[in-house]
C-alpha cells in the first residue's frame, strides 16, 4: 500500500489551483486532493487558517512542509524534481518565463480575481454589467500587452518559451479559461491563443481542467 506524503488543498474554479494541477501532473507527482469550497469561505476556516494563514488557495504539503503561493510553489518542485523542468537553465530564458508568468500573475489575475470582483459589488455597489465591464477591461489591457511582449521578444514557438513547457504555460492556460469563463474572445490575441490550443492538447493540461475535478459542480 503506497501511503502518499504529498496533498495539494485545491478549488476546481481557483486559477492558482489549476496552475497546480497542470505543474504536478507535468512532472508526474502523485498527489492527494484536499476540497476547500470558496463559495462556501471553507478557506477561512479557523483549521484550514491554521495550515495557510493567508487563508489563499493553494496549499500543497510535500513532504511534512506547507508551500504557499503558486508560482513559488512551482519554483521549489523544480527544484526538488527538476526533470522535466519548467523553469529554463539559460539565464536569459529563465527571466523571460518568469515575466511573462509574473504578467500573468501580478498584473492580470490579482484585477480579476473573485474576491476583487465581489468587493466591487459589496463595497462600491458595482451592477452585473459594472463587474463584467471591468473585467473585460483588464483582461484586454493584460492579455493585449502580453500578447506584444511574447512578439517582441521572439522567444515563443510551440509554447511560451520555445518548445518546452514552461511555468509561463502553466500561467497562461488557467487565465484564457477564467477569460472564456467570463465570455472573453481570445481570437485576436494569435500567439496566445495558438500556445492555448497546443497546450490543451496535453494530458497534464487537459486532464487538469476545472469540470474534470472530483469537486466541480
Amino acid at each position: 500500500m503506497i501511503v502518499l506524503s504529498r496533498y495539494l488543498y485545491t478549488f476546481f474554479r481557483s486559477s492558482t489551483s489549476f496552475r497546480l494541477r497542470i505543474a504536478l501532473r507535468y512532472k508526474g507527482l502523485d498527489y492527494e486532493s484536499h476540497f476547500v469550497s470558496l463559495p462556501r469561505m471553507e478557506h477561512q476556516d479557523a483549521a484550514y487558517r491554521v495550515l495557510n494563514p493567508q487563508g489563499l488557495l493553494p496549499l500543497l504539503v510535500d513532504g511534512g512542509r506547507s508551500y504557499i503561493q503558486s508560482m513559488s510553489i512551482i519554483e521549489y518542485l523544480d527544484e526538488a524534481y527538476p526533470e522535466p523542468p519548467l523553469i529554463p537553465k539559460e539565464i536569459n530564458a529563465r527571466a523571460y518565463v518568469r515575466a511573462v508568468s509574473q504578467i500573468i500573475g501580478c498584473e492580470m489575475h490579482p484585477l480579476n480575481n473573485v474576491r476583487v470582483l465581489k468587493h466591487l459589488r459589496i463595497q462600491f455597489a458595482a451592477d452585473d454589467d459594472a463587474v463584467q465591464a471591468w473585467y473585460a477591461h483588464w483582461i484586454a489591457v493584460g492579455f493585449s500587452g502580453l500578447e506584444d511582449y511574447l512578439s517582441s521578444v521572439g522567444r515563443h514557438a510551440t509554447y511560451c518559451c520555445g518548445e518546452q513547457i514552461t511555468m509561463a504555460d502553466v500561467c497562461l492556460v488557467p487565465q484564457v479559461f477564467n477569460a472564456q469563463r467570463f465570455g472573453c474572445s481570445i481570437d485576436q490575441y494569435k500567439i496566445l491563443k495558438g500556445i492555448f490550443e497546443r497546450c490543451m492538447e496535453l494530458d497534464a493540461f487537459q486532464s487538469a481542467q476545472p469540470k474534470l475535478q472530483a469537486d466541480a459542480f
